[in-house]
């Protein structure tokens, strides 16, 4: 089974949400990631959708997709020539004794401390979806996840093509 990420370029306006995830569910397919923001313009929204499925079920997606009236634009974001991140934040319990540990694998990630209490520590870190989960591996070793919160996956092409309606 394929991953794809589109980058869907939508009005902004009310219910283009309900619709793009009602094609899914109707069809019975799956939404791995969603992200969704008003770009620049706000007249537009982007939203990031990563679905799975194999090559005939990824083009239907993307061609049923593209049937809506929302929709403006569909780039597939091919992970060579895009910028794909996503963000998480993570409550770690912590003491005396490990609050150190916690703070060093952090620093190997770049992650950053946004938040210290006596007895957790709230960490943010962003990058491709591989650094975060080898990120929580190293940091749940020996400590306890407290809570964990993801963004979903967002994206852009490389380079300075872009598209732009007036």
């Amino acid at each position: 089974m394929k991953q794809r990420i589109l980058s869907i370029l939508v009005d902004n306006t009310a219910g283009v949400l309900s619709r793009v995830s009602g094609l899914f569910s109707r069809r019975g397919y799956n939404i791995d990631s969603l992200t969704v923001g008003v770009t620049a313009d706000p007249r537009y929204s982007r939203m990031t959708v990563v679905c799975s499925g194999d090559d005939q079920v990824l083009d239907q997606i993307t061609k049923q997709l593209n049937k809506l009236v929302d929709v403006r634009h569909i780039k597939i974001l091919e992970p060579d020539a895009s910028v794909i991140r996503e963000l998480i934040l993570i409550k770690v319990r912590v003491n005396k004794a490990n609050r150190q540990d916690v703070i060093s694998i952090a620093d190997i990630f770049r992650a950053k401390v946004v938040d210290v209490s006596s007895d957790a520590m709230v960490l943010e870190l962003t990058g491709s979806k591989s650094k975060l989960e080898a990120f929580i591996s190293l940091i749940s070793d020996g400590n306890e996840i407290l809570e964990l919160a993801r963004t979903g996956v967002s994206g852009l092409s490389r380079g300075g093509d872009y598209v732009l309606f007036m």
